[in-house]
């Protein structure tokens, strides 16, 4: 409970303990500093909406796999794009397919909670040989089997 909502409550008691009018405080007040407190709880722990800062990623197996995770759907888009042809057997430098790209680590994670947890993932790969960095954002429902998502992956432009 917030310092406002914890002094209002107060307030309250002391003015029972020394005879207020009625002996009671307003009724309003808890009812409107419960939930205004309980909400800045939330936002000061980064509970609801806002971005918060994953350590450790390069440690962290949830967050690796989810990393891994994307990249697979990323490379599962290109077969699922690209037209029947014998040319899909053209192998690229890291072994797999022209264009797919062959996940290394997650460098960097952010997680906001929304109606489930959205990761904002930076994820070093290689593409044809070269390593580079993309942005992905995986939304995850941990009520739901095969609850995964990938919203959205791309080149990283930071």
């Amino acid at each position: 409970m917030g310092v406002h909502g914890i002094n209002e409550l107060r307030n309250c008691k002391v003015q029972k303990q020394k005879g207020s009018k009625d002996g009671k405080c307003h009724p309003s007040i808890p009812m409107i500093c419960v939930p205004l407190s309980l909400r800045a709880n939330a936002q000061r722990k980064g509970l609801v909406g806002g971005r918060t800062e994953i350590k450790d990623v390069t440690k962290n197996k949830e967050v690796q796999d989810l990393g891994r995770f994307s990249v697979e759907e990323y490379n599962r888009s290109l077969m699922e794009d690209m037209p029947p042809s014998p040319l899909r057997r053209v192998v690229g430098d890291d072994g797999g397919p022209t264009g797919h790209l062959m996940f290394l680590e997650v460098v960097e994670a952010q997680r906001q909670v929304v109606a489930g947890l959205k990761y904002y993932l930076k994820v070093a790969a290689v593409q044809d040989g070269v390593p580079k960095t993309f942005d992905a954002v995986v939304v995850v429902k941990p009520w739901e089997a095969q609850s995964k998502k990938l919203l959205n992956f791309g080149p990283s432009h930071n």
